[in-house]
């Protein structure tokens, strides 16, 4: 088995870094079996293609522009994950979009894909996330373990 959870964002744009931020947490609260790699993506694009070939779990971590209210946290799992993105969900869809969609043309998808996001409340120069993004990353973090857990990987909470 083949697992990335791939935290995406520009820690530098303050909401925009969530998905660095839910990873770190990720790593330093959990210990994660030898089959789970965990990736600060920043804002990486067609340059990750090789590590994310051929995959049997892609876990993307990101902050998504989804027409909700700061905050709201979103889960778009498996067949609703849009390949070829009609709206721009994230800063990063670009780049992500590109990505899967060469996988998919190459046979190398990984099997399963699920973003776990949050709708940002600013993206605003600053290196801290606000207070609105920064509660809830107790959620994003159990959602992310939750999708780990989903696909069968066993995630133990450090002693």
């Amino acid at each position: 088995m083949a697992v990335v959870v791939l935290g995406i964002g520009n820690i530098l744009l303050s909401d925009e870094g969530v998905g660095v931020r839910v990873v770190e947490q990720l790593e330093a609260k959990y210990d994660l079996p030898p089959e789970v790699e965990v990736i600060d993506g920043g804002t990486c694009g067609m340059e990750m293609l090789d590590q994310l070939e051929g995959l049997d779990a892609l876990i993307v971590v990101d902050c998504v522009r989804h027409g909700q209210p700061p905050g709201t946290p979103i889960l778009i799992q498996g067949d609703d994950v849009p390949v070829f993105f009609r709206t721009k969900l994230s800063p990063h869809q670009v780049s992500l979009s590109d990505v899967l969609a060469s996988l998919e043309f190459e046979g190398r998808a990984p099997k399963y894909t699920a973003i776990v996001g949050i709708q940002p409340a600013s993206m605003d120069t600053g290196l801290e996330l606000t207070p609105t993004v920064e509660a809830w990353l107790p959620e994003l973090l159990a959602m992310t373990v939750a999708e780990l857990r989903g696909q069968g990987v066993r995630v133990e909470e450090k002693a």
